[in-house]
């Protein structure tokens, strides 16, 4: 079982800050900074085009008649309508050699928006419920994970999410089996319908993982209340908040996830699409890092939400102004809140200190 220490604070010199009053670049004129994605499913960079070439190689036939088709069903009005979709993409999902031509196309994409270290989630309920087996899963994602840094330049890691609209005796009989098969994951996460699907359902399972001595994160504060938030860090007893937006309806929880300096990965792109948010120049992001959170930015399933890192960042700047400083600001946030080693936190902060911003 592969593991890492959760330390997130840094003893090295941290780079130093840029000039808060320096003019960002030009909307287009790409910021290449090095960046952590910390809140990525594996699934959800399944793109359009490898959907049909997998189906074709497997003899699925899909419910679209072309690429066009399969697009106008990009158009969620909340969570549920898109994962309706979500699940049902996978099908194409069969072999371990699927898994992997999935897994590097992400990387090889996630590479040219910046990212230098990932931490992916994988969802094996999902596939396990449609008769795939762990080792499928598990093993076609990892065989491209054992290789990334020599071939993308990508340090990574995998995490098991598990859904949280199942039971917590499913999940937990799954975490049982990952840790019987020996495999190498470096914590567990919690996704899928968060509204009625409050974090206290699955405190065993936390608690278990943190007696196997894996890292341990959930979604919450998307969809549902600022409550789930306080309820993933005191219950569940989480190192990090995948998206956390709500928190911003609860100054008493703000302030204590800036004092705690709470890393939470906040998924913009994906907010706007599933209308967590109605339009980016509503989104709170410029208010969380005004409040002095730990946000970092993300693409969350960036297949269907319209982007990767790089085009979360540039919609950003170009929509609501989002200053360098901030960009900056971020890529050393999500470099910090990784579970990467200290040493190669070092080494991404000295690379993001001699990018040039």
């Amino acid at each position: 079982m592969e593991k890492n220490d959760g330390e997130t604070q840094l003893t090295e010199k941290e780079p130093e800050e840029p000039d808060e009053e320096q003019e960002a670049p030009e909307a287009g004129e790409p910021l290449a900074l090095p960046v952590a994605e910390l809140h990525l499913h594996i699934e959800g960079t399944l793109e359009p085009e490898l959907i049909f070439a997998l189906a074709e190689r497997n003899g699925i036939k899909l419910p679209y008649a072309d690429l066009e088709e399969l697009r106008s069903r990009y158009q969620f009005t909340d969570l549920q309508s898109f994962l309706d979709l979500y699940y049902a993409n996978m099908a194409v999902l069969q072999t371990e050699q699927d898994f992997a031509d999935m897994t590097r196309a992400y990387l090889s994409r996630a590479a040219l928006a910046g990212v230098r270290h990932a931490e992916i989630m994988l969802d094996p309920q999902a596939h396990l419920s449609r008769g795939i087996s762990l080792e499928t899963c598990v093993n076609g994602v990892a065989s491209v994970l054992a290789g990334s840094r020599e071939e993308f330049g990508i340090s990574t890691l995998l995490i098991a999410a598990f859904l949280r609209d199942l039971s917590e005796e499913s999940a937990l009989e799954v975490l049982e089996q990952l840790l019987a098969m020996n495999a190498p994951i470096a914590g567990i996460g919690l996704d899928s319908a968060e509204v009625g699907n409050p974090p206290a359902k699955f405190e065993r399972l936390f608690a278990r993982a943190k007696d196997a001595g894996l890292h341990r994160i959930a979604h919450a504060g998307e969809e549902g209340p600022p409550s789930y938030i306080i309820d993933a860090l005191d219950i569940l007893g989480v190192e990090r908040i995948d998206h956390g937006i709500r928190c911003m309806e609860d100054p008493d929880l703000v302030e204590r996830l800036v004092d705690e300096f709470m890393p939470l990965t906040v998924c913009p792109l994906s907010n706007v699409r599933l209308r967590a948010v109605d339009t980016l120049a509503e989104h709170p992001l410029p208010a969380m890092l005004a409040a002095g959170l730990n946000v970092s930015v993300n693409s969350d399933d960036p297949a269907y939400f319209g982007g990767y890192v790089d085009d979360n960042f540039e919609q950003l700047r170009s929509e609501i102004g989002l200053s360098e400083f901030d960009c900056v600001r971020m890529a050393a946030n999500s470099i910090r809140s990784s579970f990467a080693s200290e040493e190669r936190k070092a080494e991404l902060l000295a690379d993001l200190a001699a990018s040039g911003h």
